[in-house]
């Protein structure tokens, strides 16, 4: 065999080999690898923007940039004068209310008096109208004495009729008050709420961000004021491909290493899995039932929590980007995965 020939076989051999292990990676599922990195996953936490419920002047700011605050503090004021005047006039509307319910009650035992009289004259008169139609009958009494007792006992009826329908509107006035009172105590319950708003507290703890508010600018209803990012809450959140989630479970243990942070290594635990890819909440998704088609790899989040105790924690930063490699192996821990699952 020439020098020639056994040159050609060993590039051929060599080739071949070379197609070999090109078709192996090629078919090589990527699930199938004991960790699954990716570089697209950063640092995240629900931060919490300050919207105010009430509308007025800023008179005081009480928080700077960057500072830390604690959940319930201070965060600033609203004048409170024009609310403090409508909780004022709300809280009299209430008394009024109250004053005439009261005086109603009066009314009404006034009312119940004039009807007692009244049916008390009525008998009266009817007594009086039965004896003067006797005597009219035998002759002892006159027609006009009997025209009379039958006037006066027909006045009688007409006034014991006026003051029970008294009576019956004075007691169905009491019903009108309640309900005005209790409108009266919503409005002046809404006027309290606003003018506890005139002082604007934190929801959570965390650290102000994005702080608009300043003395003397006027914070309006439903706009954002300033921002609190709950640095003691982060999470990561990483976009894997697809193709590498097949043995990801919630509970598997994760290390993190930080862009910001070289040499540090954080330790942490897949939470869950996405519902859904990235693509699916865009703005227009991709329609890969019409026209032509590329098929694309996609992305979907999966939420790591980072373990408690780790000293180096507070020195991240929502947005940092991090490199998550899932220890895909290891079994779920049981506790964590059910944690995760409860809440």
């Amino acid at each position: 065999m020439t020098n020639k020939l056994r040159y050609q076989l060993i590039i051929g051999a060599g080739a071949a080999v070379i197609i070999a292990a090109a078709l192996l990676v090629l078919n090589y599922s990527e699930s199938s690898f004991s960790s699954q990195r990716t570089d697209d996953a950063y640092v995240r936490a629900d931060f919490v923007a300050i919207v105010p419920e009430v509308s007025g002047s800023i008179t005081e700011v009480l928080v700077e940039d960057n500072q830390k605050v604690d959940a319930g503090a201070v965060l600033l004021h609203i004048d409170e004068r024009k609310l403090r005047i409508a909780a004022t006039d709300a809280t009299a509307a209430v008394a009024s209310l109250q004053a005439q319910l009261e005086r109603q009650q009066s009314l009404i035992l006034q009312a119940r008096s004039a009807v007692a009289a009244s049916a008390a004259r009525l008998r009266l008169a009817e007594s009086n109208r039965k004896r003067f139609a006797n005597l009219a009958r035998d002759g002892s009494g006159t027609v006009q004495a009997q025209q009379q007792a039958e006037a006066e006992w027909a006045i009688q009826r007409a006034a014991h009729e006026r003051e029970q329908a008294g009576l019956q509107s004075a007691t169905q006035q009491v019903a009108v008050l309640r309900a005005g009172l209790e409108k009266a105590r919503a409005a002046e319950a809404d006027a309290k709420l606003n003018l506890s708003y005139a002082r604007v507290h934190a929801p959570i703890g965390g650290v102000v961000a994005q702080r608009r508010a300043r003395v003397g600018g006027y914070a309006r209803a439903g706009e954002p004021l300033l921002t609190l990012v709950p640095l003691d809450k982060l999470y990561i959140e990483a976009n894997f491909r697809e193709t590498q989630l097949a043995r990801v479970q919630p509970g598997q243990p994760v290390d993190i290493s930080v862009d910001a942070l070289p040499g540090v290594l954080f330790k942490g635990h897949v939470e869950s899995l996405g519902p859904a890819s990235g693509a699916s909440f865009s703005t227009v998704p991709p329609h890969n039932a019409t026209g032509n088609f590329t098929k694309i790899v996609q992305r979907l989040p999966v939420r790591i929590a980072l373990d408690p105790n780790q000293e180096q924690v507070q020195r991240l930063r929502v947005g940092m980007s991090v490199r998550p490699s899932i220890d895909v192996d290891a079994p779920a821990e049981t506790g964590r995965a059910a944690s995760v699952t409860a809440s």
